[in-house]
C-alpha cells in the first residue's frame, strides 16, 4: 500500500470516495448478517465515513482504522465528538468519549500492523472502500493476515467494484466475484447479495473511459474454531 498517496489525498482534500450520507447498501445488507448488539466491528481504511455512527447507532462497537490523521480528525470534529488519545503498539488510538449508541475506538495507523489481539476481539467487519482501495498483493494481505486473524464465527459485509480489465488503472481496483472467493473461500462462506449496473451515475468512471461498472454486495460468514 502507497501511504504517501493516501496521505497527500487527505491532505489536498482530494477525497471523492467520500459519501455525505450513509451507505444505504449498508442499511440495507447489514441485517442480514444478524451481528449481535455490543459486537466489535473492524472498518479498515475508515477515512471519515459516516457509516460508522449508523454502526454505533445499532448498538455495535466500531473499530476504524486509517493511516491519515486528517481523516480521523475531520471525523471527529464534523461529528461534534470528544475522544481520549492514547499511543499503543506504534499507532494512536483515539476513544470516543459521546458516542451515538455503541462504542468508537479509532486507530490512526496502518491496518497491518494492528495487534492481532485487537482484530481477534472484532467479531464482524464492514469493508466498503478497503477491498477495492489496495492493489493485488495487499488485498491478498487483507483477506489473508486481516480478516482471517478476526474472531472465530466472525461476519462480514463487503463492497466491491468491478469493470472490465484494463479500462481503468486504480484505485479504485476492479475485484470481480471470481477474486472475492479466490480471496475468502478457504476461510468463508461467501454470499453474493446484490449486484447492480452503476455506471450511468458515475461520470468520473465514463470520462476515464470504463465500459461497464457494477457494485456488489458480499455476506461473508466465517467457520468457528
Amino acid at each position: 500500500m502507497n501511504a504517501e498517496y493516501w496521505l497527500q489525498r487527505w491532505r489536498e482534500g482530494r477525497t471523492g470516495w467520500h459519501h455525505d450520507k450513509v451507505m444505504p447498501l449498508l442499511e440495507k445488507h447489514w441485517p442480514t448478517l444478524n451481528v449481535p448488539r455490543g459486537a466489535r466491528v473492524l472498518v479498515p481504511l475508515c477515512g471519515k465515513s459516516l457509516d460508522m455512527l449508523w454502526l454505533a447507532q445499532q448498538g455495535l462497537q466500531v473499530l476504524g482504522v486509517d493511516l491519515s490523521p486528517v481523516a480521523l480528525e475531520t471525523f471527529l470534529t464534523d461529528n461534534q465528538l470528544h475522544a481520549r488519545g492514547r499511543a499503543q503498539a506504534g499507532s494512536t488510538h483515539y476513544e470516543v468519549t459521546n458516542p451515538p449508541g455503541g462504542g468508537i475506538e479509532l486507530v490512526n495507523g496502518d491496518v497491518f500492523s494492528v495487534a492481532g489481539a485487537v482484530l481477534g476481539a472484532c467479531h464482524a467487519f464492514y469493508d466498503r472502500a478497503a477491498l477495492i482501495a489496495l492493489p493485488a498483493a495487499d488485498r491478498e494481505r487483507l483477506a489473508g493476515e486481516v480478516y482471517a486473524t478476526l474472531a472465530p464465527a466472525a461476519r462480514g459485509l463487503l463492497i466491491t467494484l468491478d469493470y472490465p480489465e484494463g479500462e481503468m488503472q486504480g484505485p479504485p481496483f476492479s475485484v470481480d466475484e471470481s477474486e472475492v472467493h479466490r480471496l475468502f473461500d478457504a476461510r468463508w462462506t461467501v454470499r453474493q447479495l446484490e449486484r447492480r449496473d452503476i455506471l450511468a451515475s458515475q461520470p468520473s468512471f465514463r470520462d476515464n473511459g470504463v465500459s461497464a461498472l457494477h457494485t456488489a454486495v458480499y455476506a461473508l460468514l466465517r467457520a468457528a474454531g
